[in-house]
């Protein structure tokens, strides 16, 4: 503590050396010299040492100061533009010049800084406007497209007493040009001759450059006329322009008369013309005309510059003539001339398009060496999708890493190709590898690029991730994608198939809701992974629910499918969501797995669902797949269910169906031992009104128990129905008495 309060002391000692502090009025207190010694005791003598160095020289470069135009525009730039702005910028400046006003001018952030300054200065008497600042705020509201504003400042001029000028005009004739607000531009053009404003060529120029670039050929032929009659003659700029105007325009043979009429007025063309007149005719694929001009421009000693030759280039590869492009490209670089980043544009494509693949990868490596890049990176695709057409894959590769070096990032579509072709080529482990570093590099979710992941590329990757054990990472591809907008029914279902069979059935169902939320059509093929692989981990309640899923999007499940999910769900105690599967089964007409129909019929029956057991078997009857209702009722009455052995004993009765006399004993004993004998009555009256035949002793049986209950007229009844008396018609009455 008492080193550091030293050091602190001793730096300070000089900054404070004529200052006296004192509490009374008399002799004040005797400041400490630097060469006292240390008030406070300290162990560190440093201090002392770095006091006798003297002063510190700066190290490095010392900063310029901040000029004052700069300040301003600082200022402007990081506070509202208030009355206490305008303050503070009044008691910096002492004096407003024009240096300082234009300077401000030139350097603000915002044109409307810009533009607010302008008008303050003169509105508060600081600074009167002359040309120069009229000039710079209107070209700077004119780049800005604030027209309204640079327009009211170019005719509010004169109330200033400050004359207009031609320069003045062109600009804003230019800005409204730029802008696309051709009939403004001619506007403000003949207003110069209203307000007196001479014009020249140069504002002729400006107007011609306007139309053209809008496509008004003809009212560009109209002014040329008028110009001509005002008595102005042209300039090679003029013939530059409007040549280029008609070329935009499809109008070659306008273009070329303006050529002819140019050599007539003795205006020699030179290489901007050329180069016009060349490019103009590549865009209608007369290459014939471009190779006549450029032979012409070397006879009258103009020589071609780096545009000229990239032109020529073009030119001989939109017509397929690659071979005359490259041995252009070849004498332009033995005159000396260094291709550009055009030039390599022009010619790359050709020879891709020509399978020249090795001239096109000499050239892809003198742009790396040279770090040249496209401005176009489609350039790139199109090496990639040569060599690997080439089936030089490496070489391929080669080119993502030639693109870093250019610090171009790759976009996904550069990925894809190359993948798409090693996956064509098998060689899976190299796409995987691309693949991870195509995700880690985020470029998949990159939306400032043009070249997406095509369907052809990372399906194949997909389906290989998903059969291999790495589905997850094909999930992980897949969702990036989606983000997109890709909604690609091959994805998903790949992905839950994958799943299903890594035994993740829950992400597959994941996806499946994904799908049905989006309509996107999930396969057969995939309910049927789903369902076996939630089967296989003993969850029939989902596997139920996907099977659900599957019916309801119109598939028809077949008999492989219906067996384990039903025989599932009953193994897993649920009998009524098995029945509701065999309903959808057997009404889809399928009559197989007939002995686990039995079952889930018996459990159904036992478990005291009989309306629904019977309501199962009235359609199985309807369709033709018959129980086995000896079986059934056998099964009810051995263990005590004697409510639905009688409902369905009476199912059968009322529907004629045939049963064997022993399964009718076997009812009427159950229902005996169980004491309904009214019941057994019944059955019994019903078994000899439909003609049935059963044990005599079990009648015998159970009119004596009538009889010893009360019932005799019952057990009378029965008696003469057992005997054979009373004929057909008493046997029907006492029935339905009975």
């Amino acid at each position: 503590m008492s080193s550091n309060l030293a050091r602190i002391t001793g730096s300070q000692q000089h900054a404070f050396k004529s200052l006296h502090f004192s509490t009374s009025l008399t002799e004040p207190e005797t400041p400490i010299s630097p060469h006292d010694p240390d008030p406070l005791p300290t162990q560190n003598p440093q201090p002392d040492k770095i006091n006798n160095l003297g002063p510190r020289t700066p190290r490095g470069k010392q900063r310029n100061p901040e000029k004052l135009e700069d300040i301003i525009c600082r200022m402007m730039a990081n506070r509202a533009w208030t009355t206490r702005l305008q303050n503070s910028i009044r008691s910096l400046v002492p004096v407003f010049d024009h240096n300082l006003v234009y300077n401000v001018l030139h350097g603000a952030r915002n044109p409307d800084h810009a533009l607010q300054f302008f008008r303050w200065v003169e509105r508060s008497g600081l600074f009167k406007h002359d040309r120069e600042t009229h000039y710079k705020i209107i070209d700077i509201l004119g780049k800005a497209a604030k027209l309204n504003h640079a327009r009211c400042i170019l005719l509010d001029m004169p109330k200033k007493g400050i004359k207009w000028d031609e320069d003045l005009f062109i600009v804003l004739i230019d800005s409204y040009g730029k802008s696309g607000i051709v009939q403004e531009s001619v506007k403000i053009f003949r207003s110069m001759e209203e307000l007196g404003v001479a014009r020249t060529i140069k504002s002729y120029d400006v107007l011609f450059k306007v139309i053209m670039r809008r496509g008004r050929y003809m009212m560009a032929k109209r002014y040329f006329n008028k110009m001509l009659s005002e008595g102005i003659n042209p300039s090679r700029h003029t013939y530059n322009v409007l040549i280029w105007g008609f070329f935009l325009s499809s109008r070659v043979s306008t273009a070329n008369r303006f050529f002819e009429d140019m050599k007539s007025r003795e205006i020699s063309p030179d290489v901007v013309t050329y180069n016009t007149m060349i490019n103009g005719f590549n865009r209608v694929k007369k290459i014939d005309e471009c190779e006549r001009l450029f032979v012409e421009m070397k006879g009258k000693n103009i020589e071609p510059t780096v545009i000229t030759y990239t032109t020529m280039i073009k030119g001989y590869v939109n017509v397929g003539r690659v071979d005359d492009g490259l041995k252009l490209f070849q004498e332009m670089k033995g005159f000396g001339m260094k291709p550009n980043d055009f030039t390599y544009s022009a010619l790359l494509p050709g020879l891709c398009g020509a399978d020249k693949m090795a001239d096109a990868n000499a050239i892809v490596k003198e742009m790396v060496h040279r770090h040249i890049a496209p401005k176009d990176n489609s350039v790139f695709l199109q090496l990639i999708s040569g060599q690997c057409k080439a089936g030089n894959l490496e070489a391929a590769a080669d080119v993502l890493k030639f693109m870093m070096r250019l610090n171009v990032t790759p976009e996904a579509g550069h990925y894809g190709v190359i993948i798409e072709n090693l996956c064509k080529n098998g060689v899976y482990d190299e796409a995987v590898k691309l693949l991870d570093q195509l995700i880690e590099n985020g470029a998949v979710l990159n939306t400032t690029g043009k070249l997406g992941l095509e369907s052809t590329a990372y399906n194949p990757m997909i389906e290989y991730l998903c059969n291999n054990g790495m589905t997850n990472k094909a999930e992980t591809l897949f969702r990036q994608l989606m983000k997109l907008g890709v909604l690609d029914p091959v994805g998903f279902n790949s992905l839950i198939q994958g799943h299903s069979t890594e035994g993740s059935p829950d992400s597959g169902f994941e996806i499946l809701k994904i799908m049905m939320r989006k309509n996107v059509l999930c396969e057969e093929a995939s309910y049927k992974s789903l369902i076996e692989s939630y089967l296989k981990k003993n969850e029939p309640a989902d596997a139920k629910t996907a099977f659900d899923c599957m019916i309801e999007t119109g598939h028809n499940p077949d008999s492989s499918i219906y067996g384990p999910v039903m025989g599932s769900l009953f193994e897993d105690g649920r009998v009524q969501t098995a029945s509701r599967v065999m309903k959808i089964m057997i009404e889809k007409g399928l009559k197989e797995h007939k002995d686990l129909v039995s079952k889930i019929l018996e459990a159904l029956l036992l478990r005291g669902h009989v309306e629904e057991a019977l309501g199962r078997i009235d359609l199985m009857m309807n369709v033709g797949f018959d129980p086995d209702f000896d079986h059934l009722l056998s099964v009810v009455c051995e263990k005590g269910k004697t409510i639905a052995a009688v409902k369905l004993l009476d199912y059968v009765l009322e529907r004629d169906y045939t049963v064997e006399f022993s399964t009718y004993d076997k009812v009427l004993n159950a229902l005996l031992a169980a004491g309904k004998t009214l019941n057994a009555y019944s059955i019994l009256c019903k078994i000899k009104e439909k003609g049935g035949v059963t044990d005599k002793s079990s009648g015998e049986e159970l009119i004596k128990i009538l009889n010893e209950q009360g019932n005799t007229k019952q057990a009378d009844i029965l008696s003469r129905m057992i005997n054979g008396a009373g004929g057909k018609k008493g046997k029907k009455q006492a029935f339905i008495a009975a």
